[in-house]
C-alpha cells in the first residue's frame, strides 16, 4: 500500500506523537503491514525538490497512491486562492495539490484535528481561513465538501485527537492495508470507531471521586476536574484511559482536565480551559447520554453518600487514607 504524507498549517505535533510510539521502529511497523512511505516530511530523506516532483508525479497519476494522509489544516486564504500555503516555495498552492491527488487516491486520511476539523489553527478570527479536508469546525463541507467520497466509497477518515495516539494511526492505516475498515467501522464524524466508541471516561483513574462527586479545587490534588476544572472526559470520544500513552500515561493521569480534543470545536469552548461554566450551579457540559435531571439527583444522593475517605483524598496530592480492609462473612 503506498502511502503519501503530506503537511499543512499544523504544529507537526501528530508526526511527533506517531514517532513516539513505544511499539519501536516507524519503519519497521509499516513494512511488517506492507506499507509503503512514498514521502513523509519529517522522516523522509528526498530533498524539496525531489518531494516536488513525487508530489506531481501522484497528483497526475503516474505514482498510484493508496493513502493521502493529510496533517495540519488546509488554508484556502487569502480569498480562497490558497496563496498562504505554497509547498517548498513553488507556485502551486497546498490545497491545489491535496484536491487533485485526493480525487485519485483510494483513501484519504485527516491526520489529528487539525485535518480533520480545523482545529488550533483555525481558531478566533482564523486569518488563513484554515478548515479541515470535510469538515470546517462542527459544519461538513471544509475544503474537498461534504460529498467527498474516496474510490471505495468512504467519506474522509478522520483520525481526530490533539495530537492523536500513535496507535490509533497505526491501527488506522494498517486496517486500510488489510482491507478491514470501511464504513461500519467509522462513526457519524468519520472517526475509527475502535476507538472513538470509547468515552476518555472510561479508565479514568479518577473514577471513584466523579462517582462521589469529590471534587478536585486545584490540578495538583487527586478528586475529580469535572465540577470545578473543566474535564470534559465524559464527553470526548477516545480510549486514553485505557489505551495509555507510552505504556503509561494520559492527560488525566498527568494531573490535567480532558479538553475534549478529538471533537470537532475544541479549540473555542467559549470559555477558559481550566474552568467549568454552570447555570445555578449545575455544569453545563454534562456526561454524553445523561438527562439533566438524572444528574442532578445522582449528583445530589453521591455528595450526600461520600465515605469521609474519599473526600479527604479528594483534596490532597497523594493517598491520605486506604481503604478499609473488610473480611467478607459467607
Amino acid at each position: 500500500m503506498n502511502l503519501l504524507w503530506l503537511q499543512s498549517g499544523g504544529c507537526g505535533g501528530c508526526t511527533l506523537s506517531w514517532l513516539g510510539s513505544e511499539h519501536g521502529s516507524l519503519f519497521r511497523e509499516l513494512a511488517d503491514q506492507n506499507i509503503e512511505l512514498l514521502w513523509h516530511p519529517s522522516v523522509s530523506e528526498s530533498g524539496v525538490d525531489e518531494a516536488r516532483e513525487l508530489i506531481a508525479r501522484c497528483a497526475d497519476g503516474r505514482t498510484r497512491v493508496d493513502v493521502l494522509c493529510i496533517e495540519g489544516s488546509l488554508l484556502r486564504g487569502p480569498l480562497g486562492s490558497g496563496g498562504f500555503h505554497r509547498f517548498g516555495g513553488g507556485a502551486q498552492p497546498m490545497i491545489d495539490w491535496v484536491r487533485q491527488i485526493a480525487a485519485r487516491a483510494r483513501h484519504v486520511v485527516a491526520i489529528g484535528s487539525c485535518s480533520a476539523w480545523g482545529g488550533i489553527t483555525a481558531a478566533g478570527v482564523n486569518p488563513t481561513d484554515a478548515c479541515g479536508l470535510q469538515y470546517d469546525g462542527e459544519a461538513a463541507g471544509g475544503l474537498l465538501g461534504p460529498g467527498f467520497r474516496d474510490a471505495a466509497g468512504l467519506p474522509v477518515i478522520n483520525v481526530a485527537g490533539c495530537p492523536p495516539h500513535p496507535d490509533w494511526i497505526t491501527e488506522t492505516l494498517a486496517m486500510l492495508a488489510h482491507g478491514r475498515l470501511g464504513a461500519a467501522q467509522l462513526d457519524d464524524l468519520g472517526r475509527p470507531r475502535f476507538y472513538a466508541d470509547q468515552l476518555v471516561h472510561h479508565g479514568c483513574p479518577r473514577n471513584e471521586y466523579y462517582e462521589f462527586k469529590a471534587s478536585a479545587s486545584r490540578h495538583s490534588e487527586q478528586g475529580c476536574l469535572m465540577e470545578q476544572l473543566g474535564c470534559k472526559g465524559t464527553q470526548a470520544h477516545a480510549d486514553c484511559n485505557q489505551r495509555l500513552w507510552n505504556g503509561e500515561g494520559s492527560c488525566l493521569r498527568g494531573g490535567y482536565a480532558c479538553i475534549r480534543c478529538t471533537e470537532p470545536g475544541f479549540e473555542e469552548p467559549g470559555h477558559a480551559f481550566e474552568t467549568t461554566p454552570k447555570v445555578a450551579g449545575i455544569p453545563l457540559g454534562l456526561p454524553a447520554d445523561m438527562p439533566k435531571a438524572w444528574f442532578i439527583a445522582l449528583a445530589a444522593l453521591s455528595k450526600s453518600a461520600t465515605p469521609q475517605r474519599v473526600r479527604e483524598n479528594a483534596h490532597s496530592d497523594h493517598l491520605l487514607r486506604a481503604p478499609t480492609v473488610k473480611r467478607t462473612k459467607r
